[in-house]
């Protein structure tokens, strides 16, 4: 019921995003759902007062912009509002990722205040990504830090350097499903803050920040101004300010969740769209014998699809992205029968251990050098990755196994992190797909490689 819940985006699109302020923005179409449900995260709490310029906190004035925005979004009955804190305490920042994938959020947006040694001023709004520059890196690398004040922070972000801008590379593969979507959303809320608030337009960014690496959804985090700035920072500690704000941040919400509806309705009054369903799939009986390389290395069964993205080399430069993805000729021809195959194991219904477990239970997968994917189809057809059939997923690979080729989406060592790919792949329409398991480059039972990684 969740699930058929979603709004999910079917097409990518191309979004340029420039200094000019007429740019047009192409639409997805998306799957209506009775609720729209929005993650308001509150950045810092508790023992973690964020930036402290002038003497204001940060942790106070983000908590309240956000009090403010939900305050207006609560009144649409349409939109159901969830809170990663509603008062002064600490939250885990796996933790507000847990809170918005468990609700199966449409948006998370998360708020924070800037600080610097110098005056500047300005809000801005990230999304996840490779840092375009040194002081975007900084950025990141500040709301980061909050992980040192977490419990077992050495084992939950093991694989994560705060102080390597090359960890980022890895942080970037869950969230690039929904960038577009992001950059969509980050763009009307500079808007609003530019030429409504009249605030210092710090454009659309990229930067490494984890909290938005937990999360498997459209996601932003809004730095609201610089609290080092003595006037933006009475502004932001003002109740003007913060009402100001957080009705701009609620606005923009709105706006975006009504454009995804007017481009619904579009769809259902027109039959340009046809949405071809996937073949069905199940797991063969026999198990494979050839070797399957991860994502990131190239075999000969193994197709890589990677994605170069530009980044800006200015500070106050937008990041534009391309997401369009090529699309090659096909010849139009009958497609031919799909094998269907007997999973494996009933485990891949079973429910993901809590999140506490993912750290280690990933850690140990690299170890044992256990590969979790998603297996979306197994077909006779040898199709490209970039194929119309795949619906935009990336992160994708494909394994030739007997006279079939076997399609994979995503590639992670830890089996927490596969179901988030499984959920992704049904809300694009592959509900029969299940996650399968190799170690060394060999197909493994899944209750065998969960045996290795502990979950």
């Amino acid at each position: 019921m969740n699930m058929l819940g979603k709004w999910l985006i079917f097409i990518p699109f191309l979004l340029g995003l420039q200094n000019s302020s007429d740019n047009s923005i192409s639409l997805p179409d998306p799957v209506y759902k009775e609720k729209f449900t929005v993650v308001l995260d509150a950045g810092h709490g508790g023992h973690d007062p964020g930036n402290l310029g002038n003497g204001y906190l940060e942790k106070n004035i983000a908590l309240r912009i956000v009090l403010e925005a939900g305050k207006i979004l609560e009144k649409d009955p349409n939109v159901e509002v969830i809170y990663t804190r509603k008062d002064d305490t600490f939250v885990d920042l796996y933790v507000r990722g847990e809170i918005a994938n468990k609700a199966k959020a449409d948006l998370f947006v998360s708020v924070h205040c800037d600080s610097h040694t110098s005056n500047a001023h300005g809000a801005g709004t990230f999304v996840l990504g490779l840092h375009a520059n040194k002081q975007n890196f900084e950025i990141a690398k500040k709301e980061n830090s909050v992980i040192y004040l977490e419990d077992n922070y050495e084992t939950r972000y093991a694989e994560y350097d705060i102080n390597s801008p090359e960890s980022v590379i890895g942080l970037t593969i869950m969230q690039e499903e929904f960038l577009d979507q992001s950059i969509m959303l980050a763009k009307m809320m500079q808007d609003k803050f530019a030429k409504k608030l009249k605030r210092n337009d710090r454009k659309v960014k990229q930067a490494g920040f984890i909290v938005l690496h937990q999360t498997f959804m459209p996601s932003v985090l809004i730095e609201s101004g610089f609290l080092t700035n003595k006037n933006e920072g009475s502004y932001l500690d003002s109740r003007k300010g913060q009402s100001e704000m957080g009705k701009a941040i609620a606005e923009a919400i709105l706006n975006y969740k009504e454009a995804l509806q007017y481009n619904f309705d579009e769809s259902q009054t027109s039959q340009q769209t046809v949405i071809t369903p996937p073949p069905v799939v199940v797991e063969e009986k026999t198990e494979a014998t050839e070797t399957v390389k991860e994502v990131a290395v190239k075999a000969d069964n193994v197709e890589i699809e990677k994605q170069d993205r530009d980044t800006a080399k200015e500070l106050n430069q937008a990041v534009p992205i391309d997401t369009q993805e090529k699309k090659e000729e096909v010849k139009q021809e009958k497609p031919k029968e799909v094998l269907v195959e007997p999973e494996l194991k009933p485990e891949t219904a079973d429910k993901p251990e809590e999140t506490e477990t993912a750290p280690n239970a990933e850690k140990a997968g690299v170890k044992a050098n256990i590969v979790y994917k998603v297996q979306l189809m197994a077909s006779s057809r040898d199709l490209p990755l970039n194929s119309e059939d795949f619906r935009g997923l990336s992160a994708l690979s494909k394994e030739a196994y007997k006279n079939l080729y076997r399609y994979f989406y995503g590639n992670t060592s830890s089996y927490l992190q596969a179901t988030l790919f499984k959920s992704n792949a049904d809300a694009k329409g592959y509900t029969s797909s299940f996650i399968v398991a190799y170690k060394d480059g060999v197909r493994i039972p899944l209750d065998e490689a969960r045996k290795y990684t502990g979950e």
